[in-house]
């Protein structure tokens, strides 16, 4: 991501799994069925109340998971997230002050993106991978792959309506690393509290563009 000094998340599997959670007790047991499966990176959205908590207890409880925070919005998601273990960032968009505390924290950031303005204005700002959001509603594989030739120093991590259906198609482009998604987090499996189909479900993920 924009920190030289640390690796790329991008780079830890072809699929970021992009987590809600509503109770923090499930927090762990998720996050060790995730790994279990093959996917480390794992980008816990502040969209509840009970994400800090969440990102903290993994962090804590599962350090061979790469926690990080989704639904970053302003200078208090990153302060907050950060303070939680989050070691890597997540925004929906940008602007310039996000952009600038997000630098700030010293951990890894993608700052999402939709057009190809806000591609060339992060270029412009020395930042190179981002997330493509929403991908499917923003053009999908046939816009990313437009941007390939002009715009070959961005890497992407699409996420929005990508699916165990087309993750591979988005996978063969040059310009994506890795894909977000919640496919292999049903809402049935969670709620049963099912880890060992979560787990199975992961270990399909994993193998996503293979």
């Amino acid at each position: 991501m924009s920190s030289p000094a640390a690796p790329s998340v991008l780079d830890l599997a072809p699929v970021i799994p992009v987590v809600v959670l509503d109770d923090v007790e499930d927090a762990v047991p998720l996050a060790r069925a995730l790994v279990a499966g093959g996917l480390p990176a794992i980008e816990v959205t502040l969209r509840t109340p009970a994400a800090p908590e969440a990102i903290r207890a993994i962090a804590e409880a599962v350090p061979e998971a790469v926690v990080g925070a989704g639904t970053v919005l302003g200078p208090d998601h990153v302060r907050e997230a950060v303070e939680a273990g989050a070691r890597f960032l997540v925004s929906p968009g940008w602007t310039d002050t996000l952009l600038e505390a997000m630098r700030a924290s010293h951990v890894p950031f993608l700052p999402g993106v939709s057009t190809t303005s806000e591609v060339v204005a992060l270029l412009e700002r020395g930042v190179r991978e981002m997330k493509f959001f929403p991908a499917e509603a923003a053009g999908g594989t046939a816009y990313l792959k437009s941007l390939a030739s002009p715009l070959p120093q961005a890497r992407f991590c699409p996420t929005g309506g990508v699916s165990a259906a087309n993750a591979g198609s988005y996978l063969a482009l040059p310009n994506v690393a890795c894909v977000g998604g919640t496919w292999m987090l049903p809402g049935d499996a969670l709620a049963a509290k099912d880890w060992d189909r979560v787990e199975a479900l992961a270990a399909q993920a994993a193998t996503a563009g293979r």
